[in-house]
């Protein structure tokens, strides 16, 4: 008894001791004007030279996306023969996944047609991933172990 209401008691300060507010401390701070001039009035003074950064995504039709992401493997490399052949050529089949990737990044237009197909950016792997239907969580290890894996464009070739 005497143990769990020294647990509980310590349990209560710890929890006390965290539950202040921290107040960050900034060096370029200018009160509101026409109100007092305190610590809970202040904002901080935002930089002139800001810019903010501009989106220059190309639009893509979020349905189709949709829609595409739950095509089987034949038919989006299907599309993706038909959208953008070069596209096409870098393609890999990882089990049932397409995975595209690049030397150097892409240009807009490229990585628009991709993710219009249903494509998402995988940022460990850095390559552009089609689930095919096939979602799966992040797996251990290199899915070229478990999985076979082939290019569709030098089959196509030969």
């Amino acid at each position: 008894m005497g143990a769990r209401l020294f647990r509980e008691g310590r349990e209560a300060a710890d929890a006390s001791r965290f539950s202040k507010k921290k107040i960050m401390k900034t060096k370029n701070t200018k009160s509101i004007e026409g109100l007092p001039d305190n610590t809970a009035n202040r904002v901080t003074a935002k930089p002139t030279a800001a810019v903010e950064k501009q989106d220059n995504r190309l639009p893509i039709d979020s349905e189709a996306r949709k829609a595409n992401r739950t095509l089987p493997t034949d038919k989006v490399l299907a599309l993706l023969h038909t959208v953008n052949p070069d596209l096409f050529n870098l393609a890999e089949v990882v089990g049932k996944w397409i995975w595209v990737q690049f030397k150097e990044c892409p240009c807009g237009t490229h990585r628009q047609q991709l993710a219009q197909l249903g494509f998402h950016w995988n940022r460990e792997r850095q390559a552009w991933q089609h689930p095919c239907g096939a979602f799966r969580l992040h797996g251990a290890g290199d899915p070229h172990e478990k999985y076979s894996s082939y290019y569709p464009g030098d089959q196509k070739a030969a």
